[in-house]
């Protein structure tokens, strides 16, 4: 009798490290291919609402036009003559084919660059969106072609006037997502220094700037080797962890592109546990709190544009740095977090079913390493609408309809491996007829998953087995069988089954 029971003790301890170890690979692997989606993008400012919209664009230039207007800017017979000829310019630099000619005029850049740095401040504006024209092009070439003007750009944001310093901060963005031969160009001329000085701007306009000047510097490919480690030395992260956190002085759009850039800075894992003592793990805690307690408050859609990039940070932050590191965090232990999260699935739910994934895999990272967390989700009854979630095929895309199953069922068996007491209180319950319809789908990793569900609950509750034996559940398994990928696990289930 005690060697049978130390036998199936033996097993079971060997069962559940084996399928920790499994959804532990497939975890890292998941994590690898979020780190590399990056959201590359330009942005363009214009003056008035026709010109951002095209409506106000002239007709594309030849070479003898650039060059007429060229000569007006330089030698017109007043200030206003010269400013006009700017803006037909610019007007025209707005259609690729006006770019490409302009950059391959002899001295055309040359030209510009001058009255970039001419002494007429209405020259100097106009040259410059002229040339934020330029960066906004899909053209590598183009971008390259502005290199000459990068440095002036770089010494006008220790100017005095906000809106240039805007118009500079996103142009030298664009040009920046754009050529590697300009990151080289900016990186000993001091850009990190001068966002260092930018950021501590008065101006909205211009800490949104900074924001995404950062965030498209940081998704280089060198960034982790050449730039984060010169982020890290400066001042630039305590200030943005100062504005992004929550309370009446938080500006959304602020926010949001410092959550990116924050983003960015998690993902190259170049020091990860600086980021824990600068407090980021408690900024990102308290604005996930309340970013749940605002969507209670208001119908605003687009509260998701920060919700994604803070749920993002969370998540990887939590996956990337040793559980020993975090553990002692108050925030991570506080229950609250879990309603917040719960607060917020129901609102991507409603709103924005697309973002589904990325709540579920903050909540599969919390509950990872937390008996506390996995406590708290079956202390709030939370078990229920999490199991709500496997059937979502006429709210989400096929695509993240398996991945919020995936989730969704690793979730759970984070909480089943942490042992009977937990198991006990997952069955009885909707848990086995939710786990017979997932078994009976056609993706594999979905019924993998939901195996490995199955396997931990009949080693830590016998008792589930024979409610599975009861509902055919073994028949419901013989469909796989045939199948390489689950051959393996559907005979484990099976052997444990018959043998609780």
């Amino acid at each position: 009798m005690w060697s049978r029971r130390q036998s199936h003790l033996r097993r079971v301890a060997c069962g559940v490290e084996e399928l920790r170890c499994r959804r532990r690979e497939q975890e890292a692997a998941l994590r690898k291919a979020r780190r590399e989606q990056q959201l590359v993008s330009k942005r363009l400012l214009r003056e008035s609402p026709e010109e951002a919209a095209g409506e106000g664009a002239a007709a594309v230039l030849g070479e003898a036009e650039i060059q007429q207007f060229l000569r007006l800017a330089q030698r017109g017979t007043d200030e206003k003559e010269r400013e006009k000829a700017l803006v037909s310019l610019r007007r025209g630099l707005q259609h690729l084919e006006t770019q490409q000619t302009f950059i391959w005029m002899e001295g055309s850049m040359r030209i510009l660059v001058g009255l970039l740095t001419c002494n007429r401040a209405l020259l100097q504006l106009e040259a410059a969106r002229c040339l934020h024209e330029l960066s906004h092009s899909e053209q590598s070439a183009v971008a390259e072609a502005c290199l000459p003007a990068t440095s002036y750009l770089l010494i006008y944001l220790s100017g005095h006037s906000s809106d240039f310093i805007e118009l500079c901060l996103y142009t030298l963005g664009n040009l920046i997502v754009e050529s590697e031969a300009v990151r080289r160009h900016l990186l000993p001329q001091g850009i990190v220094p001068a966002l260092a000085s930018c950021i501590q701007s008065p101006h909205v306009a211009v800490l949104e700037a900074v924001g995404y000047t950062l965030s498209q510097l940081l998704q280089a490919k060198e960034a982790p080797e050449k730039i984060i480690p010169h982020i890290l030395d400066s001042t630039l992260l305590q200030h943005m962890l100062q504005l992004m956190q929550p309370g009446p002085k938080l500006n959304p759009g602020v926010a949001v592109e410092f959550a990116w850039s924050l983003h960015y800075i998690i993902c190259s894992q170049v020091n990860n546990a600086l980021l824990i003592t600068h407090g980021a793990l408690s900024t990102l805690v308290l604005l996930l709190l309340d970013l749940a307690e605002v969507v209670q408050r208001t119908e605003d859609v687009g509260l998701e544009l920060l919700a994604c990039p803070v749920i993002r940070c969370l998540s990887n932050l939590l996956a990337e740095v040793a559980t020993e590191d975090v553990g002692g965090q108050m925030e991570l232990r506080d229950e609250r977090i879990v309603a917040a999260l719960f607060i917020l699935l129901e609102f991507f739910l409603q709103k924005q079913p697309s973002l589904l994934p990325e709540g579920l895999w903050l909540l599969n990272n919390l509950t990872a390493n937390s008996p506390t967390l996995c406590t708290s989700l079956l202390s709030l009854d939370l078990i229920e609408p999490l199991l709500q979630l496997l059937s979502l095929s006429n709210v989400v895309t096929v695509l993240d309809c398996i991945y919020v199953s995936l989730q969704v069922l690793t979730v759970l068996c984070n909480v089943a491996e942490k042992g009977p007491a937990y198991c006990q209180q997952l069955w009885p319950g909707p848990l086995l007829p939710c786990l017979l319809n997932t078994v009976a789908l056609s993706d594999t990793d979905v019924v993998g998953q939901s195996l490995e569900l199955l396997q931990l609950l009949f080693l830590y509750q016998p008792e589930a087995a024979q409610a599975f034996l009861q509902l055919s559940g073994l028949q419901a398994l013989e469909r796989h069988q045939e199948e390489v990928q689950l051959q393996d696990r559907v005979h484990a289930v099976q052997q444990t089954a018959l043998h609780c």
